[in-house]
């Protein structure tokens, strides 16, 4: 299908195919009055509606041979902001059961210890994946995809971590693997097993060193054997995985041809944003208790920090320093970390009130990070992220005629359409 937007009041874009960096987040092309063109699923034109009839009546012709007319739709967007499709670049979306009760628990004031003790926790999340069957697992997750779609988003990460032994790892990435077939939007998979250690690791006296070589040693291989995931990742937290364990594994991925990523410094500021720029990771996640240094390496390298304020309002902590990460260079992206237990939230709406009211940042920051730079922290930059000519015809239409509805209607979805690789949702 071909379609032409047009009348668009406000069309609004970061511009490139890398991410975008401090004060530079802040400046996007702007377009008032505007036409995008769409031909086979990619962008053909972006400019201002003058000469519209002259310049784009070529594309009514017939693409056959037969002369037939192509499928031609034509959306007036009188009134409507025209947007980059979001991308949500990390998610624990295909995960066995809930965790409700926990919630209400932490809520209450129960620490994360108690809660493990009353059996809750990531294990209890382990324990349900593992029930679980490949179909189940697939139907909800693929629920939550078709929602996040109604609210702009077009690209999503997707990551294992609940099933921790080799069988029900394998089991995630493959349903992730069939969500890459069957889904509209692009989907990308991150093989984290390094996610918690396994009981039956915990007891030893160098458990999680030893469930670090367990991953390098039988379940990398298989991952990359059939294909299953582009990105590895760990979570580097006192408790967890060291930053020599980390850098252990990470380095061994890299080595696989696997692109890396770190979930850092949510916890304590253990040095793992350092760790990330050091080994060139495509991103660094979470950043709550980021150090001065961590901030600073970042800001120095090509690593992109990926904030995650709906995890930090569900847990009442901190939120992440984007004020500083933005003033220091650094490249910032946007995401949900949906997950059954830290965030039970995919809410992009919240996500982005969050973002202007809770860390300061403006509205086009917020743009930058949930488009651009967010499909640069899945490496996805050279084909979407932007409205380019030449780039993937992933696209958010807004009610309003201005992006900054997206955060004075609070918490609202004001996405009218999502246009996915040229496709209506």
């Amino acid at each position: 299908m071909n379609l032409i937007l047009k009348n668009i009041s406000r069309l609004i874009t970061p511009i490139g195919k890398k991410p975008v960096k401090g004060k530079d987040m802040n400046n996007l092309k702007v377009i008032v009055d505007a036409v995008l063109v769409v031909e086979n699923g990619v962008i053909t034109h972006v400019g201002d509606m003058k000469g519209y009839d002259e310049k784009f009546s070529s594309i009514a012709k017939p693409l056959t041979t037969n002369h037939k007319s192509p499928i031609i739709e034509t959306i007036d967007c009188t009134g409507k902001t025209v947007l980059p499709g979001f991308v949500d670049s990390h998610t624990h979306l295909v995960f066995g059961g809930y965790r409700d009760n926990e919630f209400l628990w932490r809520m209450g004031g129960m620490s994360y210890m108690e809660i493990m003790q009353k059996g809750g926790g990531i294990a209890k999340s382990v324990e349900l994946t593992k029930e679980a069957t490949e179909a189940e697992l697939f139907e909800v997750a693929l629920d939550r995809i078709k929602e996040l779609e109604k609210m702009g988003v077009t690209a999503v990460e997707i990551k294992s971590g609940y099933g921790l032994d080799k069988e029900t790892e394998l089991k995630q990435l493959r349903v992730i693997n069939r969500l890459k077939k069957e889904c509209k939007s692009e989907i990308v998979s991150t093989y984290m097993g390094a996610h918690s250690i396994p009981k039956s690791y915990k007891s030893r006296e160098n458990g999680s060193g030893e469930y670090i070589d367990f991953i390098i040693n039988e379940i990398l291989p298989q991952v990359k054997k059939e294909n299953l995931a582009e990105f590895v990742d760990i979570f580097c937290e006192k408790g967890v995985f060291s930053v020599l364990e980390s850098e252990k594994l990470l380095t061994h991925a890299a080595a696989l041809g696997f692109k890396t990523k770190i979930h850092a410094d949510e916890i304590v500021s253990l040095g793992g944003a350092e760790l990330a720029a050091k080994l060139g990771c495509t991103s660094a996640d979470h950043l709550l208790r980021a150090s001065e240094k961590g901030i600073k390496d970042l800001s120095h390298s090509n690593t992109i920090a990926t904030l995650l304020p709906l995890t930090a309002f569900c847990l009442k902590e901190q939120f992440a320093n984007a004020r500083k990460l933005i003033d220091s260079g650094a490249a910032v992206s946007l995401a949900t970390d949906f997950n059954p237990g830290s965030c039970f939230s995919f809410s992009i709406p919240l996500l982005i009130a969050l973002s202007v009211i809770k860390m300061n940042m403006t509205i086009n920051e917020v743009i930058t990070a949930l488009t651009l730079n967010g499909a640069c922290a899945i490496d996805c930059g050279e084909t979407m992220g932007s409205l380019e000519k030449g780039k993937q015809a992933n696209i958010t239409i807004l009610k309003y005629p201005s992006e900054n509805f997206l955060a004075y209607h609070t918490g609202i979805n004001i996405v009218e359409k999502t246009i996915i690789g040229g496709i209506l949702c």
